[in-house]
């Protein structure tokens, strides 16, 4: 059940906002596994006063938060963060520099789904 949060500008359009979120998407399923309906996503948007990034990066930075269960290897959050780089940079032509991601593993005792503690 991961949780995505991504940080962007504002000014992209709905579409723009659509396709990132599936371009994440696509990555989790295709290098973890998760499954199709498992889609907790929110975009939040700034203005440039409110969020600072590096001068040298462009307008389509963003900072991309995936929340996950503990338990994937080294190897499979590599490929996670490629993936979802590469599909970002075919499908919306991101410059890979632009695309900074952190993956966040609180225990399953810190989950609470349906009123009960994982």
């Amino acid at each position: 059940m991961p949780l995505v949060e991504v940080a962007m500008l504002k000014g992209k359009s709905p579409e723009y906002k659509k396709t990132v979120l599936d371009c994440i998407h696509l990555g989790l399923i295709d290098s973890i596994g998760i499954e199709d309906w498992d889609r907790f996503q929110r975009i939040a948007e700034f203005d440039r006063s409110d969020f600072e990034f590096p001068s040298f990066k462009t307008d389509d930075f963003m900072i991309i938060e995936l929340t996950l269960f503990p338990g994937r290897s080294k190897e499979q959050k590599m490929t996670l963060i490629e993936s979802i780089t590469n599909k970002l940079n075919t499908s919306l032509s991101i410059d890979p520099s632009n695309v900074f991601i952190v993956i966040n593993e609180p225990p399953l005792e810190n989950w609470g789904i349906g009123g009960k503690q994982k």
